[in-house]
């Protein structure tokens, strides 16, 4: 039997055992560096390690670049926000709260490790202000050991890890996409033909891949700015792809055309095989011609074809997007911010008055561990979930391992070097903490929490009363994280999949309104594209089955038009008294179309058929909106229900 063998039967993941213990070692030469340079606090520069190091090479760089820029910002803020307070505890409170909240709030706009960078930054100012406020003439040289670890960290983190992490490649994935476009065409192709689509829940099952890898795009593009730009054309490529499909959705009983049909099965041939995209470009440009009397149908061809040509020059060149190419635009949740920036300032304000009023002295261990759980796990899918099954227990035990080691093998040490020396056993256990299968969840905090804790100083001080209360606090901060994320608008899968589609809706009872931001149609097309892939994220997480989230987009997305040529026809010099009359009561009843779907749908047909008689064209265009909502009721009476229970909740409140 081998040796991967024998430990798998052990229950440890033996290719995670061998990063985790590389970790560990750079955690252990960390410590001893820091303190053998004098630094106050040298354990922070092993907490350091934990954070940056990763087994991807990209991944590893990039985060401890933001590590050092989220340090820093922290750092200087907390160093202001204690000498702004100038010794009062509760403007240093309300100060902090401030900060992290913003920095919360902010870090939910953003992506990948520039957001981790953002959220590091409110954390790090809560834990120099708190460790520095008892002596605030000694802050300056509080803030500058945070710097120097924080810094001796991330050093000892790449330097043992970047000779044995891994490089990531693009390839993989550009070969995933191209490939998925090749199936987009092929769809299009047999609907050309009226063949069934395989299997049945193709359209379901390709939207789900393309929010698949979407999820997987910020994580490729880290590691350098080349890489973050080649991630563009791939994203640009999705959002097309999103485009094909909400045409074939809206046009499922296309007139049989075999000849464009079969330009369009040679295209999705050559991608399917990874041949050069040239070639299935060029051959695009065949079926755009035969599909000239499409317009739809033409238009989303074109966007996948300029899409295509622009991954193939990023590949074959590094350029960037063409300038005819509509870059894709990104969704950004501005309710799930202004929420988390909300929950983070209230809890870290309650918690610093509690400690304020008392004079606890766990306080400032529960202010920072609260700051932490609230900054990063904001962003974290079911971050109550998750505080009580994993993060809870991983701090427990990561308290208890320095329980022992202070007060079991630190009193048989005689010296400081003594002390530091007999952490390393420790910090070793918590790599392998780390890749056994059923702590693995937890080690993260199990090292962190174990870390913070021990303070290598000789002669011992403190009693061990002492070091319980500082155990208490650190258990109390994620209970207290955990009873916030519960209670301070709760964040599931659930909720995030029903704010979008708020949001969603929002957007048109805007254009309605006439208060939507100026933006041209092409920006406004492309964010609900990313929209929808973040919703069939959502809804896979959720398990939802009961709306179409192609269906629902796509009838928003002719309700937006809807309303634009609304308001235009309303200012056109021959309109009749009758019909602009009736087209102020579509405009308004769209404005409250989250409550009353129904009445809008009603709204649509009265105005289509007025429209009709006066043998206008947007008549058609009124028909088909009235019957994708009809068609996509569910989706609309979903937030119906989600508007009306909270319209409840707050009627019990009162």
């Amino acid at each position: 039997m081998s040796a991967s063998e024998s430990l798998s039967r052990l229950g440890f993941d033996a290719g995670r055992l061998q990063f985790t213990l590389r970790t560990a070692l750079a955690c252990c030469a960390a410590v001893l560096a820091a303190w053998m340079l004098g630094l106050e606090h040298p354990h922070w520069a092993g907490m350091t390690v934990w954070a940056a190091s990763l087994p991807i090479r990209d991944h590893m760089l990039e985060k401890s670049l933001f590590r050092v820029l989220g340090t820093v910002t922290g750092t200087l803020a907390g160093v202001l926000l204690v000498f702004m307070a100038d010794g009062q505890p509760l403007w240093l409170v309300i100060g902090m709260a401030a900060w992290l909240g913003l920095c919360a709030g902010i870090g939910n706009l953003q992506r990948s490790f520039v957001s981790y960078g953002t959220m590091l930054a409110g954390y790090s100012a809560v834990m120099v202000a708190m460790l520095g406020s008892p002596h605030p003439d000694h802050i300056l040289s509080l803030g500058a050991d945070r710097l120097l670890t924080a810094m001796l960290g991330v050093a000892a983190a790449l330097a043992v890890g970047w000779l044995f992490a891994s490089r990531q490649t693009q390839e993989a994935v550009t070969r995933q996409v191209q490939h998925l476009s090749g199936s987009i065409l092929d769809h299009m192709a047999r609907q050309l033909r009226r063949q069934p689509a395989h299997p049945g829940n193709l359209v379901e099952a390709l939207l789900s891949e393309i929010a698949d890898i979407d999820e997987r795009l910020d994580a490729l593009g880290a590691g350098s700015l080349q890489s973050h730009r080649s991630i563009r054309p791939l994203r640009t490529l999705l959002s097309a792809q999103v485009s094909a499909l909400l045409c074939l959705q809206r046009g499922q009983s296309f007139p049989p055309d075999e000849a464009l049909a079969l330009q369009l099965t040679r295209a999705a041939q050559a991608l399917k095989e990874s041949r050069p995209i040239g070639q299935a470009t060029q051959i695009m440009a065949q079926a755009i011609d035969l599909s000239a009397s499409r317009p739809s149908l033409n238009a989303a061809l074109l966007r996948m074809q300029a899409a295509l040509a622009g991954l193939s020059a990023a590949r074959d060149k590094g350029t960037r997007l063409a300038p005819d190419t509509q870059p894709a635009v990104v969704h950004l949740d501005w309710v799930g911010a202004r929420q988390a920036m909300i929950r983070a300032a209230v809890t870290i304000f309650f918690v610093g008055l509690i400690w304020v009023a008392t004079g606890w002295r766990g306080g400032p261990y529960m202010m920072i561990g609260t700051a932490v759980m609230m900054s990063i796990f904001s962003a974290f899918d079911s971050p109550a979930r998750v505080m009580g099954r994993v993060i809870f227990w991983g701090q427990l035990l990561g308290a208890i391992a320095a329980l022992i080691c202070h007060w079991l093998v630190w009193p048989f040490a005689t010296s400081e070097v003594g002390l530091v020396l007999s952490m390393m056993p420790f910090i070793l256990f918590g790599g392998l903490v780390a890749a056994y299968r059923r702590s693995m969840a937890c080690s993260y905090d199990f090292n962190m929490i174990m870390l913070i804790l021990l303070q290598p100083v000789y002669p011992l001080t403190g009693t061990f009363g002492d070091s319980l209360i500082n155990t208490l606090a650190v258990i109390l901060a994620p209970l207290t994280a955990f009873v916030a994320f519960r209670f301070i608008y709760p964040s599931t899968p659930q909720s995030r999949m029903k704010t979008l589609m708020g949001m969603m809706l929002q957007e048109v009872q805007d254009i309605a309104a006439d208060q939507a931001p100026v933006a041209r149609q092409e920006i406004r097309r492309a964010r609900l594209y990313h929209r929808l892939i973040k919703l069939v994220h959502w809804m896979d997480k959720t398990g939802e089955q009961g709306i179409s989230a192609l269906g629902g987009s796509l009838a928003l997305q002719s309700l937006g038009i809807v309303a634009l040529r609304v308001q235009e026809l309303l200012q056109a010099p021959d309109i009749t008294p009758g019909t602009a009359r009736r087209l102020r009561v579509l405009l308004k009843r769209m404005r409250n179309i989250k409550q009353e779907p129904g009445r809008v749908v009603r709204a649509l047909e009265f105005a289509a058929a007025r429209l009709a008689r006066e043998s206008r064209n947007e008549a058609e265009l009124l028909r088909e909106a009235a019957h994708l909502m009809a068609a996509n009721a569910a989706f609309f009476e979903h937030l119906k229900k989600t508007s009306g229970s909270r319209r409840s909740k707050q009627m019990r409140s009162i």
